[in-house]
């Protein structure tokens, strides 16, 4: 069957007919590139939004971290709301893919105001950060609950997946690092003395550029997995479903450890190098290198899996982000090379979560379809971003709320309490989470062998329906 035919043929069928597919590198790239168009809004989010809130717009970070907490928490719920809008999507197009072109716009719209500084009064400031991020929030997850669910559809080759998934961190890590790095100096640049301008030209140029890249993932993937033609169900169907699966229950609590362990190291390098270290201007290169060594450390995913199962695996990288999380709390402020050092080697070992943990939820929806006969793929993952979302929330308010506690003010020398709690948020307060995290890992049961006879008793399944 040549790809034209293929094309013509519908949904179900195509699915039926390669699900265990070997993907093309121009598919691999184009699906992968997706993520570098989110990174231009999330690294922007985790890295500079709590900073923009207390520096620029004038909140106090008690005040900032109550508005992103709820903000977080209500857009968490949207995900399952998507989820399911998703899973009953059905066009020409496909399930997800539509998504990524008809909500590309809105969101660089809305970002661009989620970064505006109005002239208003300071209890008008705080509705209108509230109102401008969570609408910032619900178009994120209108665009990245289908992008997300559409790496489960696209192959049921659990080595293809995981591939595939690695290669989206690689380009999400890299988008990381250039929003790290480039990120201060085009507020400069674009501003010219004036950081209000500045932050809106900055992000405006970001969604332009996230809005071609979502068009290319959309023009090179496919979707060929889809539910059994037979299946009926609801919502609650699916969410039930879900709280009954296991793997997927424990990959929930992990997401949210671990969501928690990055947004620290994100969101508190601007105030551990503005007020700690005093070296302002570092902030962007800490957080370039960072970004590299979590794409390095994605790109060796792939070589890793020959050596380790994905259990493992997760064990021995949250112990390495442990111990020397915590090691980094001892180190002196004037001992920037350590600094560095540390950082990159605790992004190596943390750069393989990503693809090793969005790969475990498309297992987690086989094995869903395998135990029930029901698949809900984007209630699958948008489930795992609602706890992703609830962790990154958990995060910034943590950190935001210890900076209150210890007195930080911003733009201001900080007092020695505060300098120590900045110091507790950069380096040892990840490492306790990542400990948190080895617990959790160590109740996921679903290994390779067991992979395998789920996809070859779904493809079997697929074969007698189609």
């Amino acid at each position: 069957m040549t790809d034209q035919e293929s094309s013509t043929l519908p949904t179900a069928s195509r699915a039926t007919s390669d699900r265990l597919a070997k993907l093309s590198w121009t598919e691999r790239l184009g699906y992968g590139a997706g993520d570098a168009g989110f990174n231009f809004y999330w690294a922007l989010i985790g890295g500079y939004l709590a900073a923009f809130y207390t520096d620029t717009l004038g909140l106090t970070a008690a005040t900032a971290g109550a508005v992103i907490l709820a903000t977080k928490i209500i857009d968490a719920f949207t995900d399952p709301i998507m989820g399911a809008v998703a899973d009953r999507t059905n066009t020409r197009f496909g399930k997800f893919r539509p998504y990524l072109i008809y909500a590309s716009a809105p969101m660089a719209v809305v970002s661009v105001l989620a970064f505006t500084t109005p002239d208003l009064s300071y209890d008008q400031k705080v509705v209108w950060a509230f109102v401008t991020y969570s609408l910032m929030m619900v178009f994120y997850t209108i665009l990245s609950t289908p992008y997300s669910s559409l790496s489960g559809v696209i192959t049921g080759n659990v080595k293809e997946r995981n591939l595939l998934i690695s290669v989206r961190f690689i380009f999400a890590f890299g988008a990381s690092a250039l929003i790290g790095f480039f990120t201060p100096k085009l507020i400069n640049l674009l501003g010219a003395d004036n950081p209000t301008l500045g932050w809106q030209l900055t992000v405006a140029v970001y969604g332009f550029i996230a809005a071609i890249i979502f068009f290319i993932t959309f023009k090179t993937t496919r979707e060929r997995v889809a539910p059994p033609p037979q299946q009926k169900s609801n919502p609650l169907t699916d969410i039930k479903d879900l709280i009954h699966n296991r793997p997927w229950v424990i990959l929930f609590f992990l997401a949210l450890i671990l969501m928690i362990t990055i947004t620290l190291r994100a969101g508190s390098s601007f105030y551990y190098f503005k007020y700690y270290v005093g070296r302002e201007e570092l902030v962007g290169p800490y957080l370039f290198w960072q970004s590299v060594a979590l794409g390095v450390g994605c790109f060796m995913t792939p070589f890793l899996l020959r050596v380790f199962d994905k259990r493992t695996l997760l064990i021995i990288l949250m112990s390495v982000v442990s111990v020397l999380s915590i090691a980094y709390y001892f180190v002196p402020k004037d001992m920037i090379w350590a600094m560095f050092t540390l950082n990159i080697l605790i992004s190596l070992a943390l750069g393989p979560k990503s693809p090793l943990t969005w790969s475990m939820y498309a297992d987690a929806a086989d094995y869903n379809e395998w135990s029930t006969g029901r698949r809900a793929t984007a209630m699958t993952f948008s489930a795992a971003t609602f706890s992703q979302k609830l962790g990154s929330a958990a995060g910034s308010f943590a950190m935001l709320s210890i900076l209150g506690y210890y007195g930080y003010k911003a733009n201001e020398a900080q007092n020695g309490a505060s300098l120590d709690g900045i110091n507790f948020l950069q380096t040892a307060l990840p490492g306790i989470f990542a400990a948190i995290a080895i617990v959790f890992v160590l109740f996921y049961k679903l290994n390779d062998q067991q992979l395998s006879r789920i996809q070859s008793d779904l493809a079997e399944r697929a074969d007698a329906q189609g």
